[in-house]
């Protein structure tokens, strides 16, 4: 169950299930144009480029990206500076993109629900790894960068 319970499997079936909305429920409220389109471009690249920025840093660390599993190491530069989830950041911004791309209007409410989602399932335990591996290291750091933004 742990190989299929990862963020993208996630991210996937938030997807799928605005997709679904906007095929089969649409609600007559709609935000296509060619605005929504460019916000909804930038907000997928954007997802992308701050998954790639944290990966380049994990490997730089030499250090997992598995959600599971205990880090060898603690990532605090580059956008970790910044952030201490910008994978998840990430995530919640590439659905954002995907429900305007989609004009999925009634779907906007499972962007808070899939946030909540990556911090109960994700987030929350690994911050409790950290702690215990890390211990005053990671205190400073969580005081000193924000979970999200």
């Amino acid at each position: 169950m742990r190989r299929i319970d990862l963020p993208p499997v996630w991210l996937v079936g938030f997807a799928v299930l605005a997709w679904l909305q906007s095929r089969h429920l649409p609600s007559g409220l709609s935000l296509e144009g060619g605005f929504t389109d460019l916000i909804s471009g930038l907000l997928i690249g954007g997802g992308v480029l701050l998954m790639v920025l944290a990966v380049v840093e994990f490997r730089r660390h030499r250090t997992t990206i598995i959600p599971h599993e205990t880090p060898s190491a603690m990532v605090q530069t580059g956008i970790y500076k910044r952030s201490r989830n910008p994978i998840y950041l990430g995530d919640v911004l590439i659905l954002t993109g995907l429900v305007l791309r989609f004009d999925a209007v009634l779907s906007l409410v499972l962007i808070p629900v899939f946030a909540w989602v990556l911090e109960r399932r994700f987030i929350l335990p690994e911050e409790d790894r950290l702690r215990r591996s890390f211990r005053a290291d990671f205190a400073r750091y969580e005081r000193k960068t924000r979970r999200w933004v």
